[in-house]
């Protein structure tokens, strides 16, 4: 049994789509809470909180909403620091931009008990552009950049613990622009691409990397876009990409982290309700995030859609 601390951050300045400010309540009424204590846990709800004091934003910059995300920043850092002294936090998302301060903040907790942080990336993209490589100026594309060091984060709160590069595994890889490709080459970030995934399995590489946490010690974050998975089955993304993981391959991952042993944090981002089919995604973030706390496929209830 486990301290599961519910953090709703209705991120919703990392991208010009918006929507996805909903999803932490979205999360909350598809039942993540109930589903958590049925297996056990104690769950603590942290509500959903603001960002902290920040700037305001110009209307026609190059990036999108930068102050109002610096300021999320703040308060994730801080928030996920202590919660993750008293137990698992799981941040609601909101859109990937929350990392920025989620994986820093427990970062720095890991820093002062002596653990190496590590951090599995379950997403379609990298998001290892930086404020001054973003083509598009939306800083959901920059949060590995952000907590691995990768210099161009000025304004940003300053790491008191960057995860090492080689602490990083990014599995479900699918859309990579030219300049991300080329700056990730350069690093020690393990990348895995649908594609190896097709030849291979989704197994061998988590399991590799799993094996590398636990030798070390590590505290393991875990950061699940919907995105990671196919389109068909998860919707309620305002970054569809065709070719994405399945319901099954989704659920593999999350046992296998599970058992494990080794997650001390998780992120769920990128829900777009407005986006979403009845719910549907919702429902299927709240399943995984139960798979990766103890549900097994025996406990799996079946879902009707009709």
């Amino acid at each position: 049994m486990s301290r599961i601390i519910l953090i709703g951050a209705p991120v919703d300045s990392g991208k010009r789509r918006p929507g996805c400010l909903m999803g932490p309540d979205s999360y909350r009424t598809a039942g993540l809470a109930q589903a958590l204590r049925d297996l056990g846990h104690v769950v603590e709800d942290m509500g959903n909180l603001p960002p902290a004091s920040h700037a305001p934003d110009d209307a026609g910059g190059r990036l999108h909403a930068p102050n109002e995300t610096i300021g999320w920043t703040h308060r994730l850092v801080r928030v996920g620091a202590e919660a993750a002294a008293r137990g698992i936090p799981v941040f609601l998302g909101g859109d990937h931009s929350l990392s920025l301060g989620s994986v820093a903040g427990v970062a720095r907790h890991a820093a002062a008990q002596g653990r190496p942080q590590f951090v599995l990336w379950l997403d379609a993209h990298s998001d290892y552009h930086t404020p001054e490589t973003t083509l598009s100026g939306n800083l959901h594309g920059t949060p590995v950049a952000y907590f691995t060091g990768r210099p161009g984060f000025g304004g940003f709160p300053e790491l008191t613990a960057a995860v090492p590069q080689e602490n990083v595994c990014m599995i479900g890889l699918r859309s990579v622009d030219a300049g991300e490709r080329a700056a990730l080459a350069e690093t020690a970030i393990r990348r895995h691409d649908m594609r190896e995934i097709d030849e291979t399995g989704i197994g061998a590489p988590l399991a590799a990397f799993l094996e590398t946490v636990a030798k070390a010690g590590g505290a393991l974050h875990v950061s699940l876009d919907v995105d990671f998975l196919d389109p068909a089955i998860a919707p309620g993304v305002g970054t569809t990409v065709p070719g994405g993981a399945t319901i099954r391959e989704g659920h593999l991952v999350m046992e296998m982290l599970h058992d494990s042993g080794l997650v001390t944090s998780m992120d769920l981002v990128e829900l777009n309700p407005f986006l979403d089919d009845r719910g549907r995604t919702a429902q299927v973030m709240v399943d995984l995030c139960a798979s990766a706390m103890g549900r097994r496929v025996f406990d799996r209830p079946t879902r009707a859609y009709a």
